[in-house]
């Protein structure tokens, strides 16, 4: 049924742009633009490789309020099947207020419903019907950690390929069972900060080295990416672009990697495809809503 099912979270984002400067207690700053978007990684790449024309379900939990619908909504207008969101009226939706400014941003986020769906609410027999299975913001839901070791293990038996995203983990551990997972992974696709302090060194390339993901893609932000697979190192350049919002560049990052993995191409090329997404990504307000298709990246890699 799907090339790809993604399984996690799903809120809203509020995004304000144009701060002159972060905010600060007890004074108050202006934006000069504001909006309600999709939000979540998992959501942001389910939309990305919806746009580039993959078959995208998504499996996951929101309230039952207006933020609920609103992101189911706004997930389905995208091309992603949200037969299998379940809603639970017991529990709110998350929401993360992003403020972006000076080309960098600031997230606030309530988890709502993200922290509490779980291995034992997910459908298994969905593992027959995909090709590949997508997790993101593994620090964020706590929920679903414990049994997600367990669910890529199944996917594996199945024949089916996983990737799976880091986030920040606000506790400082960095553990939370993240190296039981990768053990299972094929693709994990943290950025360099979260890869840094997930294994204790002092560069992407070393962590890359130490992360025992199948392949390790950790994303450079303006320095484009790099991945490690099988003893070697492989560099992806990035696109020099101005950027607007930098909100769910790396889950558009995400997509385009894994559209080329799907589709059998080089390191060099998954990695392309990637940095190109995320530079499309970053020249326009929001994460879903901002999402490239396969004539932007076209269009970006003839530059």
């Amino acid at each position: 049924m799907y090339d790809v099912l993604t399984i996690g979270e799903l809120n809203c984002d509020l995004i304000m742009t144009g701060l002159k400067e972060l905010p600060q207690l007890n004074r108050e700053i202006m934006g000069d633009s504001f909006q309600q978007v999709l939000g979540s990684s998992t959501a942001i790449c389910a939309a990305g490789l919806s746009a580039l024309g993959l078959n995208v379900g998504f499996h996951g939990i929101v309230g039952d309020d207006d933020g609920g619908r609103f992101a189911c909504d706004a997930l389905a207008k995208t091309g992603v099947d949200v037969t299998h969101c379940m809603i639970d009226k017991t529990v709110n939706t998350g929401v993360t207020i992003a403020l972006n400014a000076m080309g960098d941003r600031a997230l606030v986020t309530y988890l709502g419903a993200i922290e509490t769906f779980c291995f034992e609410q997910i459908d298994l027999s969905l593992l027959s019907q995909t090709k590949h299975i997508h997790v993101g913001s593994f620090f964020l839901q706590h929920a679903l950690r414990p049994g997600l070791a367990k669910l890529f293990r199944l996917a594996r038996e199945a024949g089916v390929t996983t990737s799976l995203d880091a986030g920040w983990d606000d506790t400082g551990v960095w553990d939370g069972g993240l190296a039981e997972v990768l053990q299972y992974t094929t693709i994990f696709l943290p950025n360099e900060t979260e890869a840094v302090h997930a294994t204790r060194t002092a560069t992407p390339e070393e962590a890359a080295k130490l992360l025992p993901a199948e392949i390790c893609v950790v994303k450079c932000g303006a320095d484009g990416a790099i991945a490690y697979r099988d003893g070697k190192m492989y560099s992806g350049k990035p696109y020099k672009v101005t950027p607007v919002d930098t909100t769910g560049a790396g889950d558009s990052f995400n997509a385009g990697f894994i559209y080329g993995f799907l589709n059998n191409m080089s390191m060099e090329d998954c990695l392309t495809y990637g940095n190109a997404c995320g530079a499309v990504s970053v020249t326009k307000v929001g994460g879903a809503s901002a999402c490239a298709t396969l004539a932007d990246v076209r269009e970006k890699m003839a530059q």
